[in-house]
């Protein structure tokens, strides 16, 4: 069974990036590796209706916190077997945000840190509920609330189909949001975290997984 390792972060904060230098540097170093991002935008019909919501659709949907963190939700719990399957075929998967990310925006949205109901309230929708497979890592990818911002704002402009929704345009959504992450990382929710800064160097930051990994689990090669 392969390791299960999520990047997590604000909207901008820069996960694809490093998830791809994450992703070169195992497959370098001989690991079988899979991806997958959340939201499934374009595969899932939950992340598609989030999205559309997030961007005026679907009535008052958006204004209801529970109802855009269920959507998120389904997201995965669909993807479970498929997501299981790739843990069963390869070294490592590596996720783009995971529970964690629903767990943060939730909260943050309540105004609430990462000790409160929310974030047990979708511990236990996701993990109990919908028997999701508990992370063997998570690494936060922290970034000043003002970069993050910038970067999303910067892709919506090159990607003229990447329009920033309403949770990136809410910079103080975003603040509290970075908090919660941060409550999430310190309090090691649901498994190991570990954080990284802006400037990291992906190839350094996989081989010192790989030995975390190794040393807690027997992942090798």
């Amino acid at each position: 069974m392969g390791a299960l390792i999520v990047v997590e972060g604000l909207d901008g904060a820069g996960k694809r990036t490093l998830s791809a230098g994450l992703v070169e540097a195992w497959r370098a170093a001989g690991f079988v590796v899979s991806t997958l991002a959340f939201p499934r935008y374009g595969t899932s019909v939950h992340a598609d209706l989030g999205a559309e919501a997030l961007r005026g659709r679907h009535g008052d949907t958006a204004s209801s916190i529970e109802a855009m963190a269920l959507l998120w939700a389904l997201d995965r719990r669909d993807a479970a077997d498929g997501l299981r399957k790739l843990l069963a075929d390869n070294d490592i998967v590596l996720l783009d945000r995971y529970v964690a990310s629903n767990a943060a925006y939730t909260a943050a949205r309540h105004h609430e840190g990462g000790s409160g109901p929310a974030v047990e309230w979708v511990r236990e929708l996701e993990f109990e509920r919908f028997a999701l497979p508990v992370p063997d890592l998570q690494l936060l990818l922290r970034v000043p609330v003002e970069l993050a911002a910038r970067r999303a704002r910067s892709r919506a402009a090159s990607d003229t189909g990447r329009d920033r929704d309403a949770y990136e345009r809410d910079s103080g959504l975003q603040a509290r949001t970075g908090q919660v992450y941060d409550d999430l990382a310190r309090r090691q929710w649901m498994s190991p975290w570990r954080v990284a800064g802006p400037d990291a160097d992906p190839r350094q930051l996989a081989a010192e997984i790989s030995n975390q990994l190794h040393h807690g689990r027997g992942v090798t090669r």
